[in-house]
């Protein structure tokens, strides 16, 4: 569980967000190097099983969501999550809640700074008046001719940056 007054006030020093989503039960063997030095990683749903939510605890403390293919019921996923980070609100749901997720769909009807979504298996970046929408991409098995990815979230003085990471 993460949690505390270090997560909620501006930092000095940048916090690290490992990014993942649509792992559909399979943790790639790179992604504990990746993810290495994270703060905190959190999964936007579509994890597939506990062994996956098992492999990304040994790398750092993780949040995750469900997706259209996880158990609903059960209460390690929730459907939404509302995170404090540097100042800053982040949102992560898998993004099915609002059908066919876009980031106009997402700005508009998440009240967050942070916005972290899955379910399309695309990655995408967008800033409107000093908020973001991200999409790690899928990292689990290649679908739809994708390739896999992750993305690393920077926080710093209220402050966002991404920076998204192949997979092969």
């Amino acid at each position: 569980m993460i949690g505390g007054a270090w997560l909620t006030s501006a930092m000095a020093e940048p916090f690290v967000v490992g990014l993942i989503s649509d792992t559909h039960g399979h943790l790639r063997p790179e992604i504990p190097i990746l993810f290495k030095g994270v703060d905190l990683i959190v999964h936007a749903g579509d994890v597939g099983g506990g062994d996956v939510l098992r492999g990304l605890a040994v790398i750092a403390p993780v949040l995750a969501v469900s997706g259209n293919v996880d158990n609903r019921q059960d209460a390690a996923l929730p459907r939404e999550r509302w995170i404090p980070i540097g100042g800053l609100t982040l949102h992560v749901s898998h993004g099915d809640e609002l059908g066919r997720p876009t980031p106009a769909l997402l700005f508009a009807t998440y009240d967050a700074e942070l916005i972290v979504y899955g379910h399309t298996h695309r990655q995408l970046l967008r800033r409107e008046r000093g908020r973001l929408v991200v999409n790690p991409g899928a990292a689990g098995p290649r679908r739809f001719n994708l390739a896999p990815s992750i993305a690393k979230l920077v926080v710093q003085d209220r402050l966002a940056d991404v920076e998204f990471i192949a997979l092969s």
